[in-house]
């Protein structure tokens, strides 16, 4: 049978442990990945010991407190603390999730937190993005249109027509949805991914962009669009409650519609 081994030196180790202080009562433990490239070590798994009683709900609150008080060589991404920004996304508990969301009261045992999968780690939980805006920078994120300005500098949608954004424009890419889908993880190099044909979506069903055909032709390709398998991972992970399956399965749609 073929046995399969993690290279040595990406095999994560068991890192330090800190204790919380004398008489603290409500303790619980957060497992934390921690790698440097700068020290040339395996990545490990360090242990904060934190006092429930002197930290807030949610799970960026921990790290903010260890961050702050034990640890401050302790790297992580955060901006906004009320799920807007995409900031603190992260895998918790074996989701990807935003640190800033997730309640530590909902995680039983102890807090275990990754970098996002699959990605290139930067350092610690702050992974490389750059390839995953890039991919959104090629959709053409910005309305386009051909014909004139109205005299009002406004271009009026129905209400109607405003709803059917609804589902779409809430995306703040963070990046949890692609980085859980293994069609991704495996052909990144060429599949949008979820997150990025989301936000694709949002401009072929806005009334007022002009660039429909444009937008469709670009995506016309064989792993651009179509590495999609439908799995869900990308719409049960999403920490806003989006649904990027169904916005990718619209853009099929769209797509055989306009050859019939």
């Amino acid at each position: 049978m073929a046995e399969f081994r993690l290279p040595a030196n990406s095999t994560v180790k068991k890192g330090k442990n800190f204790k919380a202080d004398a008489g603290a009562t409500n303790v619980r433990k957060f497992n934390i990945y921690r790698w440097n490239e700068d020290d040339g070590e395996n990545p490990r798994l360090d242990t904060y010991e934190v006092d429930m009683d002197k930290c807030g709900p949610m799970v960026l609150d921990g790290l903010i407190k260890i961050k702050n008080e034990i640890d401050p060589t302790l790297t992580f991404r955060r901006s906004c603390r009320e799920g807007v920004c995409g900031s603190c996304a992260m895998n918790v508990a074996g989701t990807n999730t935003l640190a800033c969301t997730m309640a530590n009261e909902d995680i039983k045992g102890d807090i275990n937190i990754y970098p996002l999968p699959h990605m290139e780690v930067v350092k610690d939980l702050v992974t490389d993005l750059t390839h995953f805006y890039a991919q959104y920078a090629s959709i053409k994120p910005w309305m386009q249109t051909v014909s004139p300005t109205p005299s009002g500098a406004e271009r009026l949608q129905s209400p109607e027509d405003r709803a059917k954004l609804d589902g779409l424009y809430e995306c703040v890419l963070c990046a949890c949805c692609s980085t859980s889908c293994p069609s991704y993880w495996w052909n990144s190099d060429k599949y949008l991914g979820p997150a990025v044909l989301l936000q694709a979506y949002r401009w072929l069903v806005d009334s007022r962009d002009e660039h429909t055909g444009e937008r469709l032709d670009d995506l016309e390709d064989p792993f651009r669009l179509y590495r999609c398998h439908t799995i869900m991972n990308c719409t049960n992970t999403c920490p806003k409650g989006l649904n990027p399956a169904k916005a990718i399965a619209e853009i099929k749609k769209m797509m055989v519609a306009r050859q019939g």
